[in-house]
């Protein structure tokens, strides 16, 4: 398939902070209709580390796929693994103190012949949105632990806005470290013109929910009038907040077109905070139990509920990272 996109938006504000620790690429005025990959890294570590390591990685993935023809074939997941590594390696060179204390997440949208490929490590976050029925097709699961905890029911959707942990990461991007963190992908074929694909760090998340985003993306205004009100909006948060929108002009079919597989339904249908009708309530909504052994599914649930909490708190002082 051939894929047109409008003209880019981009959004890469410093908010409250001290130093400007997001990065994008293309860099903000800088892209063009033409362009095929897009990328939003939220870096950590603080001064002069955070922007180092996101800035690295912006650098590493774009200076490879500059080599990739992506209008006349696919790019493989062997090929995304290459990538990555190349990021890591410049990501390394850029840490001259050798103390891996710095870091960054990523999200990346490449589209290509085969389609979109999507591509996220941390809780920067990428969209797949049709505004004209109202669906949000794909949204990016957190590596996060307020995710993890919200997955197995400890707590409910809305808690984890205000959880005292929500800052807390279980992968990112780091450099001189043993264990790289892979991707999660996702492989996206069912693309129409006036969808949307949004990347965005999670300081433009602060204050937003996905049906906000979607009231402003179905709005009968331009693109640039709707990222002038993501700003708006955003303008008050109180961390960096980085984003790219960009909006699919048109979509061509080309014969080949079916040989190109899809995970996207597949993402979504496992994705609990896009089918969450009770966002008030965990998830560990207990089984139908008789009046004799009620008491015993209980206590199981209770001790389950101990087990993940532990597992997950275990999970936390071994490899979570804070965000700065």
């Amino acid at each position: 398939m051939k894929i047109q996109l409008y003209q880019p938006q981009a959004i890469n504000e410093q908010g409250k902070r001290a130093n400007q620790e997001d990065s994008i690429y293309p860099s903000a005025g800088a892209a063009t209709s033409d362009d095929r990959l897009f990328l939003v890294c939220d870096g950590m570590g603080g001064h002069s580390k955070g922007e180092v390591a996101s800035a690295a990685v912006c650098e590493g993935i774009s200076s490879i796929m500059e080599s990739f023809d992506t209008v006349d074939r696919a790019i493989t997941d062997n090929e995304l693994q290459q990538v990555l590594a190349y990021a890591y390696d410049t990501l390394d060179a850029a840490d001259v103190s050798m103390e891996g204390k710095m870091g960054t997440t990523l999200t990346m949208i490449c589209l290509h012949k085969g389609g979109c490929l999507a591509a996220h490590i941390g809780d920067s976050r990428i969209y797949h949105l049709r505004p004209a029925t109202g669906e949000v097709l794909y949204r990016s699961r957190d590596h996060s632990l307020v995710q993890q905890l919200y997955d197995v029911g400890q707590i409910s959707y809305n808690e984890m806005a205000i959880h005292p942990q929500k800052n807390i990461i279980t992968k990112a991007m780091q450099p001189n470290n043993d264990m790289r963190a892979t991707a999660t992908t996702v492989h996206i074929t069912d693309i129409r013109p006036g969808d949307y694909f949004y990347l965005c760090s999670d300081g433009m998340l602060e204050h937003m929910e996905d049906d906000e985003l979607m009231d402003i993306l179905a709005d009968d205004t331009t693109d640039e009038e709707k990222i002038r009100k993501l700003v708006r909006l955003t303008s008050g948060n109180a961390d960096n907040h980085s984003a790219y929108l960009l909006h699919v002009k048109d979509v061509e079919a080309e014969d080949d077109d079916s040989q190109y597989a899809s995970d996207e339904q597949e993402a979504r249908a496992t994705n609990k905070a896009l089918n969450d009708k009770h966002k008030d309530t965990a998830w560990d909504t207990p089984p139908a139990t008789t009046p004799d052994d009620s008491g015993k599914q209980q206590a199981k649930g209770t001790i389950v509920k101990i087990i993940l909490a532990a597992v997950l708190a275990l999970a936390a002082a071994a490899a979570i990272i804070f965000l700065s």
